[in-house]
């Protein structure tokens, strides 16, 4: 067995590696999203934000959701409007320090709940380029909505596949999804140094910094010109 950085030599550059960091943002009103971001990290090592609504206090949950289903609307209505999205707390991070994203969301009404789009319509932007991870919890409906709205959000994403979807009945269980999810989209390859078969091929799906796709599915990168990129979710910076 090789190891993946060992392969890496075999290339006509030499590739100095930065590791991959993971940041998971999450909003929770029920805790169901709470207890799978807890279940998470004990599995992953990454940093943990969760978004809190501006204004306290709030019932949520009076009036069938009155509140939400506005809040929810407003953003459907007028999506390219920052007025259109419930005021959050100030956020203290550095999206730039991370590779890898995961996204913790409940559904409202079929979408991503207003207060964490509020977050990635601010941030989103900064995310091109980056591994996107989601994690959605419902009650019931399906999650096709809430997978629009992030890819809406962040448009320069490069989103795992599947996403995971965690129904509040099976927030109990949420510790062995995870653990299969995480094997689902090979995060341990994406977002760290793995063994590899002699000879297995290797693929590369590289961006710029700014996060433009410069290829995906390369089994080279010899012909990449010197400098810093991200490739397979690490900053790499390529010397001739």
């Amino acid at each position: 067995m090789k190891r993946y950085f060992l392969m890496l030599l075999t290339v006509t550059m030499a590739a100095i590696w930065v590791n991959a960091r993971t940041l998971v943002v999450y909003y929770s009103y029920t805790e169901n999203v709470h207890k799978i971001v807890t279940a998470l990290s004990g599995q992953i090592e990454a940093d943990v934000v969760r978004i809190q609504p501006a204004e306290k206090g709030l019932d949520y949950e009076a009036n069938n959701y009155a509140i939400g289903s506005a809040q929810i609307a407003a953003i459907r209505n007028n999506p390219d409007d920052a007025a259109s999205y419930p005021a959050i707390d100030a956020v203290d991070v550095n999206l730039a320090d991370y590779d890898c994203i995961i996204i913790g969301a409940p559904l409202w009404w079929s979408q991503m709940a207003a207060p964490l789009q509020t977050f990635l319509f601010q941030h989103g932007a900064e995310m091109a380029g980056k591994h996107i991870g989601l994690i959605v919890s419902s009650a019931s409906s399906g999650i096709s909505g809430v997978e629009a709205d992030a890819k809406r959000l962040i448009p320069g994403g490069d989103f795992f596949s599947p996403s995971l979807w965690i129904r509040s009945a099976q927030t109990s269980n949420a510790s062995s999804l995870l653990s299969q999810w995480l094997k689902d989209i090979n995060y341990d390859a994406v977002t760290g140094i793995e063994d590899v078969a002699d000879n297995a091929p290797v693929y590369y799906t590289v961006y710029s910094l700014g996060g433009t796709l410069i290829g995906r599915n390369m089994t080279s990168i010899d012909n990449l010109e010197k400098g810093l990129y991200v490739v397979n979710g690490k900053k790499i910076f390529l010397l001739r």
